[in-house]
């Protein structure tokens, strides 16, 4: 059946209920094959007796550093029927390098691939390192008892928020479920019967774990696994043979994606819906999405701590362009001043989110969760207009705000200035310290192909359109930015980078 109500208090449950009596019908698409939905349980069933064999059971952790894959799904189910909850982080980063976050989270075992036991080789960790076949095999072991949690939890997402120091988001089924109940109601048509999503955003990233591929799996519809985004003509591929109609990505990838299709003058067909969240949406690229894949892109905003999704428009044809759309129903909504108190709802300042879906903290972490938690309320630290229609506009990162003279510098009001030049292709504005201003404005800027301009004609071409104090007083042009493993600006690393005075 396909649902769009889920009637279970925990995730595990959800899923067995919605595939029941359907385990013959094809539930993902993985590698050039469809796996039937029996399939994946018998995979999860085997995950289970290893996993209960090795001592792991309710309360314990289980860290896994895997790509997109089944044996991902198979394990969450596994450590959710023992009452554990599973820990997914960046297989790219490595064992070794995440020391420090796996003995954090106190974990039972840390699942790794072949490679990834391989690299790991020397390393000295608390819990054992377990490396799993090609085939997705576990094979047996004995792990470590954790202190144990509360069986609520279901997934704990490490991020680095926009500090790059380490946070634990504990995240409980009950939250999960609250924000995935309203997404039916709230975009129209996206739960359906024919609807296969692309599920290529990282499963470490709480929009790809959840969004791209627990939605498809709670609701009884198809997902197409890739293991990675690049390169991208694979991720095309897959897109054609599994036959996705909902695309769900960051705005990075949409980029990426659209490049590739107009340098080929590809067009994609039957994709019936693409959402983006994760990272502020060039609004440019909502046309070009129209050309290349035949409908434009819907935006939404959401944070770790919110599981995840916060707003999002409705569909393509009523949203309101560079905004994030209406708030879930379930939430209720502040915006508050610098110093936390309540202003008008309407009013420019920072959003403040209540619901089901806002999680209790961090992970064994009083000092953070005590400093963005209060009473049931949560700091998302991001400064918002809500119109007389409802409709969210992220003017930005609290901690993004350059302040010139005194003076508010929002990056993305810049941003959109320069994006509009004929010669640019992607802008990022961030703050340097100046002794006379205190910050000035720095832009790094990607051209498009062919194109050219200089440092100068886009100073002018901004000082036509901001105010004085707005205006970039350095232009780098870059080829790429840093990026997160989640696809995010590093913007912290642009604001280490020198730019020759101007």
């Amino acid at each position: 059946m396909i649902t769009t109500r889920f009637n279970a208090d925990r995730l595990e449950k959800i899923i067995a209920e919605t595939w029941r009596g359907r385990e013959e019908c094809d539930c993902l698409w993985f590698q050039g094959e469809w796996w039937s939905a029996g399939r994946l349980f018998a995979l999860a069933d085997d995950c289970e007796k290893k996993l209960k064999a090795s001592g792991f059971g309710k309360g314990q952790r289980l860290a896994v550093l895997l790509p997109n894959s089944p044996l991902l799904h198979a394990l969450s189910l596994a450590c959710w029927r023992l009452g554990g909850a599973i820990a997914p982080l960046n297989a790219r980063t490595g064992v070794a390098n995440l020391l420090n976050t796996i003995k954090m989270l106190d974990v039972s075992a840390t699942v790794v691939t072949e490679e990834g036991g391989l690299k790991a080789e020397g390393v000295v960790a608390d819990a054992p390192i377990v490396a799993v076949t090609a085939e997705g095999t576990l094979p047996s072991w004995k792990g470590r008892q954790g202190i144990p949690e509360d069986d609520k939890t279901a997934v704990i997402f490490s991020t680095s928020g926009t500090s790059g120091l380490p946070k634990a988001v504990i995240c409980l089924h009950s939250n999960i479920i609250g924000d995935l109940t309203p997404i039916s109601d709230h975009v129209p048509g996206l739960i359906a019967p024919q609807s296969v999503f692309l599920d290529v955003l990282p499963n470490f990233h709480t929009f790809g774990f959840i969004v791209s591929g627990l939605l498809p799996l709670m609701s009884g519809i198809r997902h197409a696994l890739v293991p990675s985004f690049v390169p991208v003509d694979n991720t095309i591929a897959a897109i054609k043979e599994a036959g996705v109609n909902k695309i769900i990505a960051v705005p990075t990838i949409m980029s990426f994606l659209l490049g590739v299709l107009a340098k080929k003058g590809e067009h994609l067909s039957g994709i019936e819906h693409v959402i983006t969240g994760g990272d502020r949406l060039n609004i440019q690229l909502d046309a070009r999405c129209k050309e290349y894949i035949g409908v434009g892109i819907v935006e939404g905003y959401g944070l770790t701590e919110c599981s995840p999704v916060v707003a999002v428009n409705r569909s393509d044809e009523t949203k309101k362009l560079g905004t994030v759309g209406l708030p879930f129903a379930g939430y209720e909504i502040q915006v508050r001043d610098r110093k936390d108190n309540v202003i008008g709802l309407h009013d420019e300042g920072v959003l403040w989110v209540k619901g089901p879906a806002v999680v209790p903290g961090y992970f064994r972490d009083e000092v953070n969760t005590n400093d963005r938690f209060h009473d049931g309320w949560f700091n998302t630290g991001d400064v918002v207009r809500i119109d007389e229609d409802g409709y969210i506009k992220i003017v930005d990162r609290a901690t993004d705000i350059i302040i010139v003279s005194g003076f508010n510098v929002y990056p993305q009001e810049v941003e959109a200035v320069l994006c509009a030049h004929p010669a640019v292709h992607a802008a990022v504005a961030v703050g340097e310290k100046n002794n006379v201003a205190g910050e000035v404005v720095k832009a790094f800027i990607i051209l498009n192909e062919g194109a050219e301009a200089t440092p100068k004609e886009l100073m002018d071409y901004c000082k036509e359109r901001l105010a004085h104090y707005k205006v970039p007083r350095k232009i780098g042009f870059v080829t790429e930015y840093p990026l997160s493993p989640t696809g995010k600006i590093l913007r912290r690393e642009l604001r280490k980078m020198k730019i020759e005075k101007q």
